[in-house]
């Protein structure tokens, strides 16, 4: 009996090791319960920062669908038959306009383009806010209309005879300075110009000329207009090199160089269309410089 007792008699150093253990079981069964409750919160907060994830990226496929079907501007002349179905037009509209411009015409209004495509009014209304044309055919001009009276700067009245219509590409610098407004060095730039581009192929391309003012060039087209334009070889961008291309006026080396980085990056460029995705290309001049280009591969 007195060994069973002694068993259980501990010394104070004994029983100070006991109460150590225990307090130590007692924190470690403390610190699992706390655990478990934080294991337990944390997912629950992950479950719910997976809804709120699916929530977000709804919402980006919502705003990648609105961004995808955005519609920027654009020059409706070089619309593609894939960017035409995504403005909605039918097959037959985008032959018309395809057909219109394989004859090397523009339209330059949308109700032009209404007429060539034979859109309904309802399309034409939806599509024709993001129409961007060039500056100048904002321009209403009536060329041919003679004027019975003009008024000069000193604000005289004289009588304007009728001229007879020459042809721009065989004007001298010296009949050039027969208009008002155009003096020697700018009649000088213009034949410089004319040169350089081999001859002018439409009239529009006098607004090209730099420091021709608008109003100056309207008085021009009076006397002078494109009757005989050149016959030229045109650059097939596809097959070109960097030099060819930088050789048409409109074009500087470095945008050359991007567009035949962009050629073989893409295995061709199959529409004018295109070109606007090419950096610094001046695609406000995209009418002219059409007429000087070929997509054949």
């Amino acid at each position: 009996m007195n060994n069973f007792k002694s068993h259980f008699k501990f010394s104070k150093q004994e029983r100070s090791g006991i109460f150590f253990l225990l307090l130590l079981l007692i924190t470690v069964q403390v610190g699992y319960f706390f655990c478990q409750i934080f294991k337990t919160d944390a997912t629950v907060s992950l479950i719910v920062n997976d809804d709120v994830q699916q929530r977000i990226d709804s919402l980006k496929m919502a705003s990648n669908r609105v961004e995808k079907h955005q519609i920027f501007p654009f020059n409706p002349n070089f619309i593609t038959d894939y960017k035409g179905y995504t403005l909605g037009m039918s097959v037959e509209e985008i032959d018309r306009l395809h057909q219109f411009r394989a004859q090397d015409k523009f339209v330059n209004s949308a109700e032009e383009f209404q007429k060539v495509t034979k859109a309904s009014d309802s399309l034409i209304k939806a599509i024709s806010v993001n129409f961007k044309f060039p500056e100048w055919t904002k321009k209403n001009r009536d060329y041919a209309k003679p004027k019975s009276k003009v008024e000069d700067s000193r604000g005289r009245e004289d009588l304007e005879f009728a001229y007879k219509v020459k042809d721009l590409n065989e004007a001298t610098a010296e009949e050039l300075m027969t208009i008002y407004g155009i003096g020697e060095k700018l009649s000088a730039r213009i034949v410089k110009f004319r040169d350089r581009l081999g001859g002018f192929l439409v009239d529009e391309q006098l607004y090209d000329v730099y420091g021709l003012e608008p109003d100056v060039v309207e008085r021009t087209f009076g006397r002078f207009k494109v009757l005989n334009p050149p016959k030229i070889e045109k650059i097939n961008i596809n097959e070109a090199s960097v030099s060819q291309i930088s050789k048409l006026v409109y074009l500087q080396r470095s945008v050359a160089q991007s567009i035949v980085d962009y050629r073989n990056l893409n295995g061709g460029i199959t529409s004018f269309d295109e070109l606007s995705k090419i950096e610094n290309f001046p695609i406000e001049k995209i009418d002219r410089i059409a007429l000087y280009l070929s997509l054949k591969k």
